[in-house]
């Protein structure tokens, strides 16, 4: 196992950041960065041996300072949507800002994490990654100390691993908004993946993509990926949920118990033949085919458009805060925040 450090540029301000790259014996390779915690390189080898870069990114720094698609970002305090832009918490409501329509999506579009500088210390196969967030900081309340981990095992598994702390109760619900295309980042549409997905249930939305409250049995519908299928098999099915999301954009809710780590997803590029594996403690999935990627160009001169990556992001469910039914997304100083979510490769 290596670490090696590299300059990947300057903020607006002046302030240097790093690429760290983290590699294994089998040539598998993570680059990530100290702004926004983000996953800008994902190596992997296929069936005969050869390595291709299977996240979507970008190859410059300035290119981050936008992202309007989160590539690769950790995104908090959290992810998804909070109905409403606001919420109720021991009988005070807080008020977020509301950037997706009437609603909050991940947290802050400028001042989320993902666009925060983190403090970063080594490891032998990995990097810890930090930052401090004031009470108050977007609408949430807490002061909180937060610690983000990328682990590379010789197994070829990168481990995320989040810890929390605050010392006030308030909502708390992160993710890894990487885009993956086994085939290589570069390789268009992700639609010919096979897909298992351990979950018997989702989450449907209304318009705005909020969740009813409703769990609804995945059998019968598009969203049944409980046996393996293409991506892209029913993807544009004449169904009320697939036409609000204009393809696959929701929560699933995951099988197994909340708090073990677990499989719950199987992908696989047949071309390639490269698997990856996912495993988390979470309760919940979304499980996004990019179908509001606008084209750009991305690394190495790519473009990137409709469904050119998958993401899997791990999760507590949409709108927790404002559904008591859906599992609590509470933490403070009598319950602290951590979930690991793993991707692990092979041929």
């Amino acid at each position: 196992m290596s670490l090696k450090k590299e300059l990947f540029g300057k903020t607006k301000s002046g302030e240097a950041i790093y690429k760290y790259w983290l590699e294994n014996a089998g040539g598998m390779r993570a680059g990530i960065i100290n702004y926004g915690a983000i996953l800008v390189n994902l190596f992997v080898p296929d069936k005969e041996g050869n390595t291709a870069d299977v996240v979507l990114g970008f190859d410059n720094l300035a290119s981050y300072f936008g992202n309007g698609s989160f590539f690769g970002s950790v995104v908090g305090p959290n992810a998804n949507r909070i109905g409403g832009a606001s919420f109720v918490l021991e009988g005070r409501k807080y008020q977020l800002k509301a950037n997706d329509g009437e609603n909050n999506l991940h947290s802050d579009h400028d001042l989320g994490y993902h666009k925060r500088v983190w403090e970063v210390s080594e490891g032998e196969n990995g990097i810890l990654l930090s930052l401090s967030d004031e009470d108050g900081s977007m609408g949430f309340p807490g002061n909180k100390k937060v610690q983000v981990s990328y682990t590379l095992t010789e197994s070829n598994e990168l481990k995320i691993h989040y810890e929390v702390q605050s010392d006030k109760n308030t909502i708390i619900n992160m993710t890894n908004h990487s885009y993956f295309n086994l085939a290589g980042h570069d390789q268009g549409s992700i639609c010919n993946h096979v897909l298992t997905l351990k979950a018997s249930g989702y989450t449907p939305v209304l318009p705005g993509a909020i969740p009813t409250g409703e769990i609804a049995a995945v059998a019968g519908t598009p969203f049944d990926f409980r046996e393996a299928k293409r991506i892209g098999e029913e993807i544009e099915a004449d169904h009320e949920q697939i036409r609000l999301g204009s393809g696959y954009d929701h929560n699933w809710v995951l099988d197994g118990e909340t708090g073990t780590l677990r499989e719950f997803a199987v992908v696989t590029d047949p071309v390639s033949g490269r698997t990856m594996h996912a495993y988390t403690d979470l309760p919940g999935v979304q499980f996004y085919t990019g179908n509001f990627v606008d084209q750009k160009q991305g690394k190495g001169n790519a473009v990137y458009g409709k469904r050119s990556g998958f993401c899997l992001e791990t999760q507590f469910f949409p709108d927790a805060a404002n559904k008591p039914a859906f599992p609590s997304a509470v933490f403070g100083p009598d319950r602290q925040y951590q979930s690991t979510t793993v991707y692990k490769f092979c041929v």
